[in-house]
């Protein structure tokens, strides 16, 4: 379809805009700061059983740090609105001319998503290319020795806080993230493939 082509097509742009050229690196040494980077916790600390971390190059590792960021955080957004829809919870009145809110949080997430006008699906993925782009050029990039992406909106303002302690969120929001992944998939299966999450077996809002 049209939409699915334009979908496509960003999904392109994006990943050809940021796309850099691999750097040998030695592995230990790869291996090594993987060891030291934020979110390198206990049970799993440099939990790593494909070693990603030593393809490429040090700014390999970045970015795939980066992009394991930007998963993370909308992984938790997705699963928080996947457990406020599941309990009945929706915004009043219209997303469009004949398409309530409270129509669509009855659908599982992939029916709710087709029943969303083409005009809405254009408005959100170019909201969501908009952040990617905005995230990406502040400053010096991150592959380049700048700061990990921040939150676009709303912005957090994490100066006045001391280095222990924005250590410890780092790894929190890492973690979090990781776990938020691991729901979302896990919701997307029960969903629509019944029995493959027994403990989401026979709940309504799967």
């Amino acid at each position: 379809s049209k939409m699915k082509s334009v979908v496509f097509a960003l999904l392109i742009s994006c990943a050809s805009a940021f796309t850099m050229a691999p750097m040998a690196k030695p592995t230990t040494s790869l291996t090594a700061e993987l060891q030291s980077m934020a979110g390198a916790t206990a049970p799993l600390k440099g939990f790593d059983p494909l070693n990603l971390a030593t393809l490429g190059s040090e700014e390999t590792l970045l970015w795939f740090r980066a992009a394991e960021l930007k998963h993370g955080r909308v992984a938790m957004l997705a699963t928080t609105g996947y457990l406020v829809q599941g309990a009945g919870f929706h915004f009043p009145g219209n997303l469009a001319t004949g398409t309530t809110f409270e129509s669509l949080s009855s659908m599982k997430p992939f029916d709710a998503w087709d029943a969303v006008p083409d005009s809405g699906k254009a408005q959100i993925l170019f909201t969501i290319f908009l952040a990617e782009v905005i995230s990406e050029s502040k400053g010096v990039h991150y592959t380049k020795g700048g700061d990990l992406p921040t939150i676009v909106f709303p912005p957090i303002d994490f100066s006045g806080v001391d280095a222990a302690t924005v250590a410890t969120k780092r790894n929190r929001e890492l973690n979090n993230g990781r776990l938020a992944m691991i729901a979302i998939m896990s919701f997307i299966a029960a969903t629509n493939i019944p029995g493959s999450v027994p403990a989401l077996a026979g709940n309504a809002a799967f």
